[in-house]
């Protein structure tokens, strides 16, 4: 995932010429749209983008605040997609459109774990 800063660095290192808020307005339209995911990182208080997952379906995702990785809970789809048609069909009947629900959990990743023998300490 790239925060706008990191893709307006990669564009240019491209010899792309982009006004950062042209870039700003572009990544907000694209995720707007469902071509990419934007995600918040709340240490930075930054927006992170990443291409949209589309295969997936419905799929909760584990985001890691460590890292930033994302695993998709592909086994999540089913229950996850009965919570969000509900959430829709309730919001329809107050008179809302919904467009799309994102389930994301947050928390630490087995990579950036610290090793479960390490943080003891010998006395």
């Amino acid at each position: 995932m790239l925060t706008h800063a990191q893709a307006l660095s990669a564009l240019q290192v491209r010899g792309l010429d982009i006004n950062r808020v042209t870039l700003y307005r572009l990544l907000d339209r694209l995720a707007a749209c469902g071509a990419l995911q934007r995600h918040a990182d709340d240490d930075a208080r930054t927006w992170r983008y990443s291409l949209a997952d589309l295969d997936d379906g419905l799929a909760p995702r584990f985001e890691c605040d460590a890292c930033h990785r994302q695993f998709r809970v592909a086994e999540g789809s089913a229950p996850t997609q009965a919570a969000a048609t509900d959430l829709l069909r309730t919001l329809a009947q107050l008179g809302h459109q919904g467009v799309r629900v994102d389930v994301a959990i947050h928390g630490t990743c087995a990579g950036c774990l610290p090793a479960r023998g390490a943080s003891k300490s010998q006395g």
